[in-house]
């Protein structure tokens, strides 16, 4: 009577892991890899692999709106967690770094105009919902210029995901990611803000007082006593540790 519970968390088990192994091996080779390749570097057979994707056009798919899930998932934390404005630059940022991540995948996505399908539409959906509340919120907060739409910030965000993987030095690249972000900004935001270079220099002040995140802009909360924060949490300070090593290597 359990076999097929069972059988079916196995199965689930198997997809995650060929989706998982999928997103590596693309990320590295490109999308030009075999499903046989993929098959071998998750330790499956390739029957496995061809059972849950019949063909490797529909991995991509896969794979790609696992890559949208997991936007939509980071828009409503930052909403959670940040000032209206903040989110909505801070997500942009983190939507940057994570495709310029996987951007042999993310590619696929711009480049074949019959996207998006069946399985990626529905996600697509979400993300635009997600990114349209960030972006109402942070007009409503004057935080934003009003003249922007939430197309606007997608191109943006893939435009800014091909200028940092064309720079040859990846902390120059994502500087310039936060200079073009910081041209979104209205005028009463953009002019007190020092440029944000995010290489682990310290958070600066403002000509109004306040100390923002080094990574994101976030405002900080300064306690009375110790020293200043530099980041608004650990997933700013772990993104910026890995840009300077990036440019180190």
């Amino acid at each position: 009577m359990t076999a097929a519970p069972a059988g079916r968390a196995d199965a689930r088990r198997n997809r995650e892991l060929v989706l998982r192994t999928a997103a590596r091996v693309f990320t590295e080779e490109g999308t030009g890899a075999s499903l046989g390749r993929i098959a071998r570097r998750a330790g499956v057979g390739a029957g496995t692999v061809y059972r849950h994707f019949p063909s490797k056009e529909i991995l991509i798919e896969a794979v790609l709106a696992e890559h949208v899930e997991e936007m939509v998932a980071a828009a409503g934390r930052w909403r959670a967690r940040a000032a209206p404005g903040d989110a909505l630059f801070g997500f942009l940022l983190e939507a940057i770094d994570r495709s310029a991540g996987r951007r042999p995948v993310c590619d696929a996505l711009s480049e074949d105009h019959g996207w998006p399908r069946a399985v990626l539409a529905a996600g697509a959906r979400r993300f635009h919902e997600a990114l349209e509340r960030l972006l109402r919120e942070a007009r409503q907060a004057g935080a934003i210029r009003a003249d922007l739409r939430a197309d606007d910030l997608a191109a943006l965000a893939v435009g800014g995901v091909a200028l940092r993987s064309a720079h040859r030095d990846p902390v120059r690249g994502a500087q310039l990611v936060r200079l073009l972000l910081d041209g979104l900004r209205t005028r009463a935001v953009t002019e007190p803000e020092p440029f944000r270079d995010g290489t682990g220099a310290p958070a600066r002040h403002g000509t109004t007082g306040s100390l923002h995140c080094a990574e994101c802009g976030a405002v900080l909360r300064v306690h009375a006593t110790g020293r200043p924060p530099r980041y608004c949490g650990p997933t700013c300070r772990q993104r910026a540790h890995r840009r300077r090593l990036a440019g180190r290597g």
